[in-house]
């Protein structure tokens, strides 16, 4: 049997808000697998749909950088937020993602681009920085999107200089509608977006996996009904699913009678031609990366004094 420890229990009651015990007995139920549990919890009716995501505590910086109809945004990690708010390294994020413009849209490409202002690869510039700040640092990510008529519209949440913050959103309307209005509305939806953390742009692009895994829990939770009930409950369920995390079926955060694709119809009047989201991209600081916490410092001292 796997080792349930406190911190797993802790891990799994802060993705579900379920109890403490609830949260034990699942893991000990699943054999300390954490997704696993999520789903036990789920299955049992004490555990809403995992959106949380797990903590996370990669600190660094995230750049967006538009240019009109084409914008870039990439993730550079540091140790501590100290160094995110060194000048050096605002600066090398800054410089990169304005390089990113100018790539292939891929990690390798930006790493292998010149450093402006010297003979140096932005990797090789990263490296020199490291020697320099005496700290650890990773270009983790890079990502671009372009229209071809329209606008990349760019927000940059928890902003500590111009473009630099904890939450990066590019949005990429396409529409021959007036610029300066798709760059406002760009703007408040690529905040929404940021705000509520969409999957997909709609149901179409949710991971197939992700959708049976939901229509598993749907089942499982629901076992004994017969077969053209348990069709009808999988299929209002995922629906209800898609409406909480596709882009295009969420509710508008800044007028939440509208969804996302009622605010596009309407805007085509006032734009003048057709709005169209092409796509979106949101980086979070440190999403997915798991920091050692090192050892509980109250269960280390306890042990010393024994």
């Amino acid at each position: 049997m796997a080792n349930i420890t406190a911190a797993l229990v802790k891990e799994l009651r802060e993705k579900t808000g379920a109890g403490m015990m609830d949260c034990k007995g699942a893991l000990n139920e699943t054999d300390g697998d954490l997704e696993a549990a999520v789903d036990w919890l789920r299955k049992k009716g004490l555990a809403k749909a995992a959106k949380k995501a797990g903590r996370v505590a990669a600190e660094g910086l995230v750049a967006a950088e538009s240019a009109g109809r084409h914008a870039a945004i990439v993730e550079v990690n540091s140790e501590t937020d100290f160094v995110a708010r060194n000048d050096s390294f605002q600066a090398f994020a800054r410089e990169a993602a304005k390089l990113a413009l100018n790539t292939d849209g891929t990690l390798e490409g930006l790493q292998a681009a010149t450093f402006p202002g010297s003979s140096e690869t932005v990797q090789e510039k990263l490296s020199n920085l490291i020697a320099t700040i005496g700290e650890n640092m990773t270009l983790r990510r890079v990502a671009k999107l372009e229209v071809g008529k329209g606008v990349i519209a760019s927000y940059v949440h928890g902003q500590i200089s111009e473009g630099l913050g904890k939450i990066g959103v590019l949005v990429a309307l396409e529409s021959e509608g007036d610029v300066e209005f798709l760059s406002t509305l760009g703007r408040q939806i690529a905040m929404h977006i940021a705000a509520t953390s969409p999957v997909a742009l709609d149901a179409s692009g949710v991971d197939p996996a992700v959708v049976e895994r939901e229509s598993n829990i749907l089942r499982e939770k629901n076992a004994g009904k017969p077969d053209h009930v348990m069709a009808k409950i999988v299929e209002s369920g995922l629906k209800s699913y898609y409406k909480e995390v596709t882009l295009l079926e969420q509710p508008f955060v800044h007028d939440g009678s509208k969804t996302i694709t009622q605010v596009l119809k309407e805007a085509a009047g006032k734009a003048g031609g057709e709005v169209t989201i092409k796509g979106f991209i949101r980086y979070a600081l440190g999403e997915g990366i798991e920091k050692d916490e090192g050892p509980d410092f109250a269960a280390e001292v306890a042990s010393m004094s024994r």
